[in-house]
C-alpha cells in the first residue's frame, strides 16, 4: 500500500469541502427556483403571465382588443364556473368583468385559480388591477359567487410588431381545490 503524502490528504480534503458547498448550493437553487420563475414570468410576461397595476396612466388608443375568457376545472374541485362574456373596446379601456362560481358539494370547498394569457406575447400587456385569482376562495355547500377580473391591455401593445395583427386574446383560469384550508 503506498502512503499519501500530507500535502495530498490536505487538497482531498478542499475539494471535499467544495463539493459539499456545490451540492448544498444545487439543493438551494432548486427549492428556490419555482419562486424565481415565477418573479420572471411576473416581471417578463413570458408564458402569457400577466402583470399587476393599479391603473391605466398611458391613455386609450382606438384600436380595438376582444378579450376572451375561459374557465377549467381541477377534478379535485367541485365547483361549476362561469367565465364572462367576451368584451370588445378600446385598448387601454379599463373593464371590469365577472365570472359566477358554484359549489357543487355538500361541504366548504377552499379553491384557488391559476392564469395565463394566450397569445403567450401578449401576457405582458395585459394588466390586472384586481383579481380574484391573488387570492383563495372559500364557498360554502352550495353558495354561488361572482368573483371580478378588472383588467386593461397596455396601449404598449401597439408598438410591438409581432402583435400587430392580433385582435383577440384570451385571459384562461384553471381552479383548483387548496391544500391549506375548507378542501
Amino acid at each position: 500500500m503506498v502512503a499519501l503524502p500530507a500535502a495530498s490528504t490536505h487538497g482531498n480534503r478542499n475539494v471535499a469541502g467544495i463539493l459539499f458547498l456545490l451540492a448544498i448550493g444545487m439543493v438551494g437553487l432548486a427549492y428556490a427556483a419555482v419562486p424565481l420563475y415565477e418573479a420572471f414570468c411576473a416581471a417578463t410576461g413570458y408564458g402569457g403571465t400577466t402583470r399587476v397595476a393599479t391603473d391605466n396612466p398611458k391613455g386609450i388608443i382606438a384600436r380595438q382588443m376582444t378579450v376572451r375568457f375561459d374557465s377549467n376545472i381541477d377534478g379535485g374541485l367541485p365547483w361549476q364556473v362561469a367565465p364572462s362574456k367576451p368584451v370588445t373596446d378600446s385598448i387601454g379601456a379599463v373593464e371590469t368583468v365577472v365570472f359566477t362560481a358554484r359549489n357543487l358539494s355538500s361541504k366548504t370547498v377552499t379553491g384557488q385559480a391559476a392564469f395565463n394569457v394566450t397569445p403567450e406575447l401578449a401576457g405582458s400587456y395585459f394588466n390586472k388591477i384586481e383579481c380574484f385569482c391573488f387570492t383563495e376562495q372559500t364557498l360554502k355547500p352550495g353558495e354561488t359567487v361572482e368573483m371580478p377580473v378588472t383588467f386593461f391591455v397596455d396601449p404598449d401593445i401597439d408598438k410591438n410588431a409581432d402583435l400587430a395583427t392580433i385582435r383577440d386574446i384570451t385571459l384562461s383560469y384553471t381552479f383548483y381545490a387548496s391544500k391549506n384550508k375548507g378542501s
